[in-house]
């Protein structure tokens, strides 16, 4: 067992078509391009525009995606994860419907909530079951339809979240040199005051009045989530890279997550990376929170080099956050 490492052996990746452009923001809300460019870097977003459909949908494309491009049999699948904050419903399980509907019917499968952590607790715990030994594949997805939480007359959240999933599945292997290094993971209970839907839950029903008071879209106090998110996603990555004994030249990779582009610049800071060993997309998706880490694997697949070390970092709400260190098991 000792010799069981849970390595990444393929990702695949959705988004809508339709893209909400900050052009078309500035004219449902006080806002313009330059604002939300200085203060985000998001300069468009995809948003599934479909009633009918829901964040089942987009996991089931990323999944496919996967899928195909690994010409993967979908019987072989042990696990499907689905990380998510936009379940398609409270309690029917999304993460069983995306595996019925992909043919993964010998999988168990179940939702993780973690906020925009959610894909990166995720593969602590896909990485465990495989070094576990217990199971062979596990496919973790990402997904998200945050324009079904939010409300577009809040500028201060509309201008920031999209929809989109990503897919990553985990293998054993015995290379030593490749796959999942090290993680640290955190929560910090005070954030559930900066950043939530205060309505729908066990806590606040839903009624006639949290729904008149519109109290069923992400409410997020902007200044503190940033202050957290800053420090703290820039603190853990600084420290994996100090534990691991690596230098800025021994990473290949950092993934952070995207929510914000100054987070990510302070992040990149931290760790001493030039822009060019920094994935980001935020510009062309914005914040699709569950979906941000496995979209960016899925975009830059074909830079990646069997041997990179990738840096991974997540903040969310909760407060939740943490990194991951893993060698790059492939090349594409």
């Amino acid at each position: 067992m000792s010799n069981i490492k849970a390595a990444i052996t393929a990702v695949g990746g959705y988004v809508p078509d339709y893209k909400l452009t900050n052009a078309i923001l500035a004219t449902m809300v006080d806002t313009n391009d330059e604002w939300i460019t200085t203060r985000t870097g998001i300069k468009e977003r995809r948003i599934l525009k479909d009633k009918d459909k829901g964040t089942s949908y987009l996991a089931i494309q990323a999944a496919l995606d996967l899928i195909k491009k690994k010409d993967l049999d979908p019987l072989s699948i042990d696990l499907v994860i689905v990380g998510t904050v936009t379940p398609d419903m409270p309690v029917a399980s999304t993460a069983a419907y995306v595996a019925s509907e992909i043919g993964a019917v010998n999988a168990f499968s179940y939702d993780l909530q973690a906020a925009c952590s959610s894909f990166l607790y995720g593969m602590s715990t896909a990485s465990s079951y495989i070094e576990s030994g217990r199971y062979k594949k596990v496919l973790l997805i990402g997904a998200d339809k945050m324009s079904s939480i939010i409300d577009y007359k809040d500028r201060t959240t509309c201008i920031i979240f999209g929809d989109g999933a990503g897919a990553a599945l985990f293998e054993a292997t015995e290379d030593q040199k490749v796959g999942y290094e090290d993680e640290i993971l955190r929560s910090d209970g005070v954030g559930r005051n900066f950043l939530k839907i205060e309505a729908g839950g066990s806590l606040m029903p839903a009624s006639h009045d949290t729904i008149d008071n519109n109290q069923h879209v992400v409410f997020q106090d902007g200044k503190n989530v940033f202050k957290y998110a800053v420090s703290n996603m820039a603190d853990v990555a600084e420290k994996i890279v100090k534990r691991n004994d690596l230098t800025n030249e021994d990473v290949d990779w950092l993934v952070p997550h995207q929510a914000n582009k100054r987070i990510i610049d302070a992040t990149a800071k931290r760790v001493n990376l030039p822009d060019e060993k920094v994935m980001m997309n935020i510009d062309r998706y914005g914040n699709t929170t569950s979906a941000t880490l496995p979209l960016l694997l899925n975009e830059y697949e074909s830079q990646l080099k069997k041997g990179d070390k990738l840096v991974f970092a997540a903040f969310g709400g909760g407060f939740t956050w943490g990194s991951i260190l893993l060698t790059w098991a492939y090349n594409s």
